[in-house]
């Protein structure tokens, strides 16, 4: 499916997915937030999800390798570039989506209708962000179980504040020491951090933090 010159001016303060690896979805949240108004941009791209494969002997949840032609439905990046920041969402079909940065997946989660027309967050299955403390090869874990860093100097693959994630706690908090910022859950997550990360529409694709 095609997401051609979709014009983005997406509200804060929606639904934001509380997932679990399995086979149902539980846990939904929804922020008390006022309505935030991400930046408008265009985005011209073609990111059809990619195919559950039986044969690749993974169970339909699982964290999957990331397809080199992979795109990001929300910047239009090629997550294996940057696997360090990768992400992804699976469906009950099957289907996944992966995302370059944390940044675009809570994007993504928190406005699904913008992104993807007819589907909703009841589909999500499972979603898995990349362990910044052992970016490679990616170590994936469940996005929210994950600690998020905010506020610190590492710059994503669009060379702009992101998200860092961390399976431990410990982990995040040593690394907001030496890097600046604040350690979050992933409900702590708001619609309004995100919209302050959001990308002012720009797909350059700069070169990588490879050590956030």
């Amino acid at each position: 499916m095609a997401y051609c010159c979709a014009r983005r001016k997406a509200l804060g303060g929606l639904l934001l997915a509380g997932i679990t690896v399995g086979t149902g979805v539980v846990g939904w949240k929804r922020f008390a937030a006022a309505p935030v108004e991400l930046p408008e941009a265009e985005v011209c791209l073609d990111a059809p999800p990619s195919a559950y494969d039986p044969a690749s002997g993974l169970a339909l949840s699982a964290a999957r390798p990331i397809p080199v032609d992979a795109r990001c439905p929300v910047c239009g990046m090629f997550p294996a570039r940057s696997k360090e920041w990768a992400a992804q969402v699976i469906f009950n079909n099957g289907d996944a989506h992966f995302f370059d940065s944390p940044v675009s997946f809570f994007l993504f989660v928190q406005n699904m209708e913008r992104f993807m027309p007819g589907r909703g967050v009841q589909e999500v299955v499972a979603a898995y962000v990349t362990d910044s403390a052992q970016p490679t090869p990616p170590a994936w874990i469940a996005a929210e179980s994950a600690f998020y860093v905010h506020g610190s100097n590492a710059l994503g693959p669009m060379r702009s504040g992101n998200l860092p994630a961390f399976s431990d706690a410990g982990a995040a908090q040593a690394f907001a020491q030496r890097r600046g910022g604040q350690v979050l859950a992933y409900a702590q997550v708001d619609a309004q951090i995100v919209a302050s990360l959001a990308p002012a529409g720009s797909h350059q694709h700069a070169e990588i933090d490879k050590k956030p």
